[in-house]
């Protein structure tokens, strides 16, 4: 007590001073209808500059939650025009299962979201870190894409962590064709530039054209169908000359990888029990 009143002595001329300053604002503004709408409007612009901030910050951190739910859409969209143009001739003149395309694509993978917290680009052997694991419902062998395209498959997991084969590694040898035909070859990447690798083995009567997209074949048990991988950027004669040599234009950019999604084919476990590599 003995503070506040030393206080309020050593400061009473202020105190006076702010008092009196109080209570000339008020009558100024009680009495004077110009004041009062400058008031009026400066307040109102500084309310709405605050609230316009405060949506911002609101944004930016449900950015995140955005960007998964735009990836999980692409990666169905992917799926069902892939189903589409697979089926599309047999079904053309029967509707009824034309009418249950999106629910049969929708019903043959599993999908779980994941951040990137670990990532190398210049290695022999590249890897990514995810900071979900078996916890979560992820296992080895499945696929993960980002919001771009392919990404890599799942190598290790433990409880709470995966780590992933990315495609900038030499064991990575994803199965890939043209998009629009059934011509397929494999993806490696051979070192160097992690923006590009390379599809190998593709027929010599396949048809295609610089700039074509390349996807994934749906010929594995581990991606469907019509994955997004890269783009045709150069081409060349293999080795033995019986198969053509594409440069493939990376669709991911493994440099700036946060968000992805893992994604299982349902009955992937049956259909690994099939392989005549078992």
């Amino acid at each position: 007590m003995k503070r506040l009143l030393d206080f309020l002595v050593k400061y009473d001329y202020w105190l006076v001073f702010l008092l009196l300053e109080g209570i000339c604002v008020v009558l100024l503004l009680g009495f004077n209808g110009y004041q009062q709408s400058v008031a009026f409007t400066s307040a109102n612009e500084v309310a709405g500059r605050v609230l316009e901030i405060g949506g911002n910050v609101r944004s930016y951190f449900g950015l995140r939650e955005t960007n998964e739910a735009l990836m999980k859409r692409n990666t169905r969209l992917e799926q069902r025009v892939s189903f589409l143009e697979r089926t599309m001739r047999q079904l053309l003149n029967d509707s009824t299962a034309y009418e249950s395309l999106n629910q049969m694509a929708d019903s043959m993978f599993l999908e779980y979201p994941a951040m990137v917290i670990g990532n190398s680009l210049h290695l022999e052997d590249n890897y990514i870190t995810l900071d979900q694991g078996s916890r979560a419902g992820i296992r080895p062998e499945m696929g993960v894409v980002g919001a771009k395209g392919v990404v890599g498959i799942v190598y290790k997991v433990t409880g709470g962590y995966s780590l992933v084969i990315s495609l900038l590694n030499d064991k990575s040898n994803l199965s890939c064709k043209i998009a629009g035909s059934d011509y397929f070859g494999y993806l490696k990447w051979e070192g160097g530039d992690p923006r590009f690798a390379y599809l190998k083995d593709l027929p010599r009567h396949a048809e295609f054209n610089l700039g074509d997209t390349v996807v994934t074949s749906g010929y594995s048990t581990v991606f469907p169908e019509g994955v997004m991988v890269g783009t045709v950027d150069d081409m060349a004669d293999s080795n033995d000359g019986l198969s053509y040599l594409l440069k493939i234009k990376l669709a991911t950019d493994f440099g700036n990888v946060s968000q992805v999604r893992v994604i299982a084919r349902r009955g992937q476990e049956e259909l690994k029990d099939l392989s005549i590599d078992n």
